[in-house]
């Protein structure tokens, strides 16, 4: 009991003091929103088109603001000392990263959920298959929280993370197959796409939204398991080595 009373006494104060801090706002909302009105205006109204383009706007506000997250809650404290006053508490480790990461993964998924609204007014109601929508922001959203969370524990500073973040972010938005295929990639590109995270999550997506998945949807759920798990233990492995004494 008093380890959830801790853990989500940490959820709450993040989400009381950050979520609106700068960065979250200008790169966690408006960035993918502005993206997303900019791709369905260009789309025009038609439905085949928005259903086409939703699955990378999904993706691109997961990610944009899952990782804006991050580089604010955990770096920010950190350059302030308060983040070592939480590794003295009497919490593991493990939990103490879970319930700062549990607010940006809220977020993450919170955000997938503003094209998916624009696109249904948009348009109206369409098929999508739910049961694979669902876990998969999820994941995309767990996943993005711990390459955002790699990315911080990495630097000292809030902008070296967000520099940091763009030099994985923007290469995601082009080779992760969010608006155009994988296969129509220049070949010595096509295995880069296969080491990001999100390649995986928006196959799932391009499948349950309109159909035409690159690989089998239980190869996408399992490598977007096996990304966060690593991400996660990579992670807390350099808090061990340069924030551990």
């Amino acid at each position: 009991m008093k380890l959830w009373i801790a853990f989500s006494n940490i959820v709450l104060k993040d989400m009381r003091a950050y979520y609106l801090k700068p960065p979250n706002i200008s790169w966690g909302l408006v960035f993918p929103v502005a993206w997303t009105g900019m791709f369905f205006i260009k789309s025009g109204s038609g439905m085949e088109s928005i259903l086409t383009l939703l699955p990378g706007v999904v993706s691109i506000s997961i990610l944009f603001g899952t990782t804006s997250m991050l580089a604010v809650t955990v770096t920010f404290e950190k350059k302030n000392r308060s983040f070592d006053r939480l590794l003295l508490a009497p919490i593991p480790l493990e939990l103490l990263m879970l319930a700062k990461t549990s607010g940006a993964i809220l977020f993450g998924a919170v955000n997938a959920f503003v094209p998916i609204v624009l696109a249904m007014f948009l348009i109206g109601h369409s098929h999508i298959a739910w049961a694979e929508v669902l876990p998969a922001i999820a994941l995309i959203a767990v996943s993005s929280t711990f390459l955002g969370l790699f990315i911080a524990v990495s630097v000292s500073e809030v902008f070296e993370a967000q520099t940091f973040s763009n030099f994985f972010r923007f290469p995601m938005v082009f080779l992760c197959g969010l608006f155009f295929p994988v296969a129509s990639l220049p070949v010595f590109l096509r295995p880069l796409s296969y080491l990001f995270p999100l390649t995986y999550g928006a196959d799932i997506l391009h499948g349950a939204i309109h159909g035409g998945n690159m690989l089998p949807v239980w190869v996408d759920f399992c490598a977007l398991a096996g990304f966060c798990a690593v991400l996660f233990y990579v992670s807390l492995r350099n808090i061990h080595k340069r924030w551990i004494i």
